[in-house]
């Protein structure tokens, strides 16, 4: 099959090089509004190079890839969309729910899938915790724990324009409770801190955050993130039940030092980066969408699903704010 790439900064490269590699995809077709960008992957990976998303969709793609800026998103899954290509997107969907409400409304009934990005989906931890959820396994849940701890802050730029730490990195971790627990969060509480670079507070947003989120059978879900974790990219997931408890993120690459005697767990090089950490996830994230492009399987990850975890994040946002619990339907406006 042939593939369109439209944005080749660090993820769009990525994507091609993974989309080169794969082997449903006989071709490529980039574009990129930097020229040189677009000319560097055709280069790298033999595609062929579209100077503008009109002419991309034009040049007989039979799906398309968004990896460009966030603002963009919703112009370009509609373009996909309207010209009946199916279309893996980057998360967000858009930079409000307002715009992300809007796009769900353009694309919804029309037939053409659309696949949002959210690789813990297809990484085989995450994946083997919901088949032990879903298995009855754990028996009744009580407790997830879920973190996302980055090595380093982001640039200023990045910050300014991300819309938070909720919205742009424990939205990951929100997928993931909703999609492994198979449940709903109905009320939130969130709490965050800046002790680190001045210009994340400037931005108003909090560089180490934490959420306790209520599912919607009782279940505490406990989420916790910063920019700041010095021995590495850690991203870990507990779930504790009735009848077992388990882990996902344990592997000798777990960035954290024991200080018990004796111990040598974790014994390999930590993870440092989420290129490295989630790979393989990415891999197979790209893989499934070249099945739903053959109309293989449905989308695994819809726009619905998206707009649930934005809606999670929205809630934290308030509660920050306001220093109180907030339901998912009070951010709704419901």
């Amino acid at each position: 099959m042939r593939i369109g790439i439209l944005g080749l900064g660090r993820i769009g490269a990525f994507h091609a090089e993974t989309l080169a590699g794969l082997g449903a995809v006989e071709s490529l077709v980039v574009s990129d509004p930097f020229a040189d960008a677009a000319k560097t992957a055709a280069e790298r990976f033999g595609a062929e190079v579209a100077d503008s998303p009109e002419a991309l969709l034009a040049a007989g793609v039979d799906g398309v890839v968004v990896a460009a800026a966030t603002d963009a998103h919703p112009a370009l899954i509609r373009a996909g969309v309207e010209a009946g290509v199916p279309v893996f997107c980057e998360k967000p969907i858009a930079r409000t729910m307002g715009e992300g409400l809007a796009v769900l409304g353009a694309v919804r009934g029309g037939g053409v899938p659309v696949q949002i990005g959210y690789n813990r989906r297809f990484d085989a931890g995450f994946a083997a915790a919901r088949a032990a959820v879903r298995a009855g396994e754990l028996g009744p849940l009580h407790t997830v724990r879920c973190t996302t701890l980055d090595p380093a802050p982001p640039p200023a730029a990045y910050v300014a324009a991300s819309g938070g730490i909720f919205r742009d990195c424990s939205v990951h971790d929100f997928d993931a409770v909703r999609w492994v627990t198979g449940r709903e969060v109905t009320e939130v509480y969130a709490v965050g801190g800046n002790r680190g670079a001045g210009y994340i507070a400037a931005a108003g947003d909090a560089d180490t955050a934490g959420a306790v989120l209520t599912l919607d059978d009782g279940t505490i879900a406990i989420v916790s993130n910063s920019r700041y974790n010095a021995r590495g990219y850690d991203v870990r997931m507990e779930l504790h039940g009735f009848a077992d408890s388990i882990a996902v993120g344990l592997d000798d690459r777990l960035p954290l030092r024991s200080v018990e005697p004796g111990s040598t767990f974790p014994s390999g090089p930590p993870h440092d980066f989420f290129m490295d950490r989630f790979a393989a996830a990415y891999r197979a994230e790209l893989a499934a969408f070249t099945e739903v492009v053959a109309g293989t399987r449905p989308s695994p990850c819809t726009v619905e699903d998206a707009l649930e975890a934005g809606w999670i994040a929205e809630a934290c946002v308030l509660s920050l704010r306001e220093h109180r619990p907030v339901t998912t339907a009070e951010a709704r406006g419901v």
